[in-house]
């Protein structure tokens, strides 16, 4: 029994696989390949937003054979529900960004407050460079259009996804596979926690 099936059978709302762990890896990869053309003679900064991003972060590190550092920086949303507001800084980075080529390492972007928000915070510390890639985009959903996104895994449908780093209210984040939440048993399986 797979750890989803285990938590479907507990009650919680993981629905289908969206994609694979294979088909996530086999993508990473590909867009390691395109930033290490991309970057063959600078030595990034990766920086992502925790806490979604950190698998890809880590898997994309791998995958990127140009020397690079790592960096996290901590959002959280004003406002409640998906979308409804901005977002505030938590935990700032590290490293300073002034002459750095700066990679931001998204999970999803869905309406690109986030991005902006991190474009103008990172803009104004003065990096060589600044470009972000997505493992997940919704293009459709965007409420901001200058944006640095230049790499992207996949589009995907207005759907909610758990597993591969992605959960919700904390949760699922440690699935494989990116997963269907089925949004209709979401409300239930919150209230039960």
């Amino acid at each position: 029994m797979t750890a989803a099936e285990r938590l479907r059978g507990q009650g919680h709302p993981i629905g289908e696989i969206y994609l694979t762990r294979e088909e996530i890896a086999a993508r990473v990869t590909e867009l390691g390949r395109a930033l290490e053309t991309e970057y063959s003679t600078r030595e990034p900064l990766l920086v992502a937003p925790l806490k979604s991003s950190a698998v890809f972060l880590a898997d994309l590190s791998r995958a990127f054979d140009v020397d690079h550092e790592l960096d996290v920086i901590e959002l959280a949303p004003y406002g409640s529900g998906r979308g409804a507001g901005g977002v505030r800084l938590l935990k700032d980075l590290d490293r300073a960004l002034e002459g750095r080529h700066v990679l931001i390492v998204e999970d999803v972007v869905d309406t690109g407050l986030t991005l902006a928000f991190l474009t103008r915070c990172f803009v104004e510390r003065g990096p060589a460079s600044l470009a972000a890639v997505s493992l997940l985009d919704r293009p459709y959903r965007r409420l901001v259009e200058d944006i640095p996104l230049r790499h992207i895994g996949f589009t995907v449908p207005d759907e909610l996804f758990a597993g591969y780093g992605l959960g919700l209210d904390e949760r699922w984040r440690a699935l494989p596979d990116l997963h269907v939440v089925v949004a209709d048993e979401l409300p239930a399986a919150i209230d039960a926690a």
